[in-house]
C-alpha cells in the first residue's frame, strides 16, 4: 500500500506552485543572453577591432548554434538526464560564458588597448584576449542555447490538462519576448552610453539570479524520468531497413511486426517497409522487440514516412531564414553608418534596432486573430490554411529584401556625396520599413510551419515540430555565413567598410534568390497532400479564427 506521507507529497510537485519559479528563471537567463548578444556585434568591432563584416559572421554562427543546440539537448533531456539537470547544468555553462565576456572589460590582460578606427599604429591584441573571447561567446551560446527548449518542455510538464498547458505556453513566450525586448533595449542602453563593463554586470547578476530562482523551486518541480527521443526511433527505422535490405518483401502484412497498433504499411518508400519485416529471434514471446535496432513497427515505418514527405516544404524555408539572418546582422552595420539621434540627445543603440522586428511581429500576431484572419474569412468564405500562411510569408520575404535594396540604393548616394563621413547624413529610421517587413512576414509563416508540423505529424511525434523549426534557423544561419562568405571571395561588394561596398547588390541578389525559392515552395505545396485533412477544416473553423 502506497504511503499516504509520499501520495501528499507527490501531489504537491508541478501546477502553478512551479510557474513563478520557472518563468522568474526564464526571465533573468534571457535577459542575461539578450544583453550579451543584442550588441555583440558592436562590442566585437568598437573594443576589438574585429572588422564590420566578420562580426556579423561571428554572430550569425551564434545564432546558428543557438538553433541546433536546443534540438541536441532536448535529445539528451529526452533520453539521458532529464529537462531539470540539463537546464541547471545549462545555466553554470551560460554563467561562465557571461563571467569570462564581462572580464574582457574589467581585467586589463583580457581588455582589449583603445584604438581608433582605421589607424595604423595600433599593437596588435595578445591571442589570449581572443581565446577567452571567443571562449565566452561559445559558453554563453551553448549553455542558454540548451536551456531554450528544455525550459519550455520541462514548465509544460507540470501540468496535465492541455488547458493549462497552452496558458503556460502563452505566458512563457509572452515573458520570453518582453525579457529579449528589454535586453535589446535597456540593456544594450546601458552598453552604449554607460559602459560595457556595467551592461555585462547586469547581464551576470540577472543569470546569477535566475539560475537561483530555478533550483530555489526544485522540491516543487515534477521531474519526468527520461524515455527516449523521437529521434531515437526515427533512427531505428533507418538503421533496420538496411540491416534487412536484402530481404524481400511479403505480400501478406502477417509478416510485419505491428505492435500494439495494426497498421498496414503503405506502397510509397516501400524500401522500408523492411524494417517491419519479422526474423528469427527478433520478437520476444510476449510479443515485444527483441532487438530493437534489427526490427521497428509498421506505425514507427509511417512515422518515419510522414516526415520524409513533408521535408522538401521544410528546406523551403531554408532560404527565408537565409535572408532573415543576412539582413538581421547586415541591418545593424548600417545603423552604425546613419544618423541615429531622435531628438538632440537620444541616440538609438545600433543593436536595438531589431527590435522593431519583433514588435511588429507581435503587432501583426494580435491583428491576425482580432482583425485580419475575420476578414479574410469573411470575404473569401474559407480561413487561410498553414500552407497559404507560409506562402504569403515567402512573398513578403522577397519584398522586403526589394525594399532593402532600394533604402540601401539611397543611402550609398548619401555617403557618396558625403565622402570622408564615417556617419552617414541619413536616419536610422529608413530601416524601420524593411525590418517591420521582415516581423509581418514571420508573423505569416512561423506560426504557420508550427501549425503545419503539428497538424501532419502522428501523436508520436508531436515533439518534433518545434525541433523542425529550431534546426531551420540554425541551419539557415550557417547558409548566412556561407553566402555572405561567397558574396565576399567572389565580389567587392562586402568590403570592411561598407559605405564603399554594393550591400544593394547583395540585397537585389537575395530576391531573384526569394523569387526562385518561392516557386520551388508553390511545386512542393502544390504536390503536398494533407494527411490529416480534419484537422486544417477545424483549424479554419477554430472559434479563433471567426
Amino acid at each position: 500500500m502506497e504511503d499516504p506521507s509520499k501520495a501528499q507529497i507527490s501531489r504537491r510537485t508541478g501546477g502553478w506552485i512551479t510557474f513563478p519559479f520557472i518563468i522568474a528563471s526564464l526571465v533573468g537567463l534571457t535577459l542575461a543572453f539578450g544583453g550579451l548578444t543584442s550588441n555583440l556585434i558592436v562590442y566585437l568591432i568598437k573594443e576589438f577591432g574585429v572588422e564590420s563584416i566578420d562580426a556579423a559572421q561571428i554572430t550569425n554562427l551564434v545564432n546558428g548554434a543557438g538553433g541546433l543546440t536546443p534540438v541536441l539537448a532536448a535529445i539528451v533531456a529526452d533520453s539521458f538526464l532529464g529537462c531539470f539537470s540539463i537546464i541547471w547544468i545549462s545555466s553554470i555553462i551560460s554563467l561562465l560564458g557571461t563571467i569570462l565576456l564581462t572580464l574582457t572589460t574589467t581585467v586589463d590582460s583580457l581588455r582589449p588597448t583603445p584604438c581608433e578606427v582605421g589607424s595604423t599604429s595600433c599593437t596588435p591584441k595578445p591571442k589570449v584576449q581572443y581565446v577567452v573571447l571567443y571562449a565566452a561567446i561559445v559558453l554563453a551560446t551553448l549553455g542558454n542555447a540548451s536551456l531554450r527548449s528544455t525550459l519550455s518542455t520541462m514548465g509544460a510538464n507540470q501540468f496535465d490538462k492541455p488547458k493549462d498547458q497552452g496558458i503556460f505556453f502563452n505566458w512563457f513566450f509572452f515573458f520570453f519576448s518582453g525579457s529579449t525586448i528589454v535586453a535589446s533595449t535597456a540593456i544594450v542602453y546601458v552598453e552604449d552610453n554607460v559602459s560595457w563593463k556595467a551592461g555585462y554586470i547586469i547581464c551576470v547578476a540577472a543569470n546569477v539570479l535566475g539560475t537561483a530562482i530555478f533550483l530555489l523551486g526544485t522540491r516543487f518541480y515534477n521531474n519526468s524520468k527520461p524515455e527516449g527521443s523521437p529521434f531515437t526511433s526515427l533512427a531505428r527505422v533507418v538503421v533496420a531497413s538496411i540491416r534487412k535490405r536484402k530481404l524481400s518483401l511479403p505480400s501478406t502484412s502477417e509478416d510485419f511486426y505491428h505492435g500494439l497498433m495494426l497498421v498496414e504499411p503503405s506502397k510509397t518508400y516501400r524500401f522500408l517497409n523492411r524494417a517491419a519485416i519479422k526474423s528469427e529471434g527478433d520478437v520476444k514471446p510476449d510479443g515485444s522487440t527483441a532487438k530493437s535496432w534489427r526490427l521497428c513497427s509498421v506505425q514507427e515505418i509511417e512515422d518515419f514516412k510522414t516526415l520524409i514527405k513533408i521535408l522538401p516544404l521544410w528546406s523551403s524555408s531554408f532560404f527565408l531564414g537565409t535572408t532573415i539572418g543576412v539582413q538581421g546582422s547586415l541591418s545593424i552595420l548600417q545603423a552604425l553608418t546613419m544618423d541615429r539621434h531622435l531628438g538632440p540627445n537620444f541616440q538609438i543603440p545600433a543593436g536595438s534596432m531589431l527590435v522593431f522586428v519583433m514588435l511588429s511581429t507581435a503587432i501583426f500576431l494580435a491583428l491576425f486573430d482580432k482583425f485580419l484572419f475575420p476578414t479574410w474569412k469573411n470575404l473569401s468564405g474559407k480561413s487561410l490554411t498553414p500552407l497559404q500562411r507560409i506562402g504569403v510569408g515567402h512573398v513578403l520575404n522577397f519584398l522586403c529584401m526589394g525594399v532593402s535594396a532600394i533604402v540601401e540604393s539611397k543611402r550609398l548616394n548619401v555617403a557618396k556625396s558625403n565622402q570622408g563621413s564615417i556617419i552617414v547624413p541619413m536616419s536610422a529610421l529608413w530601416l524601420v520599413p524593411q525590418l517591420a517587413l521582415v516581423g509581418i512576414a514571420e508573423a505569416f509563416h512561423l506560426p504557420g510551419q508550427v501549425s503545419l508540423y503539428y497538424q501532419e505529424f502522428p501523436i508520436t511525434l508531436k515533439n518534433l515540430a518545434t525541433a523542425m523549426i529550431s534546426v531551420l534557423i540554425g541551419i539557415s544561419f550557417y547558409l548566412t555565413t556561407t553566402l555572405i562568405d561567397v558574396v565576399r571571395r567572389t565580389t567587392t561588394w562586402l568590403p570592411g567598410n561598407i559605405n564603399n561596398g554594393r550591400l544593394d547588390k547583395v540585397y537585389g541578389l537575395l530576391v531573384v534568390g526569394g523569387v526562385l525559392n518561392f516557386g520551388y515552395y508553390v511545386i512542393c505545396a502544390w504536390f503536398y497532400k494533407y494527411k490529416n485533412i480534419k484537422a486544417v477544416v477545424d483549424h479554419s473553423d477554430s472559434p479563433s479564427h471567426e
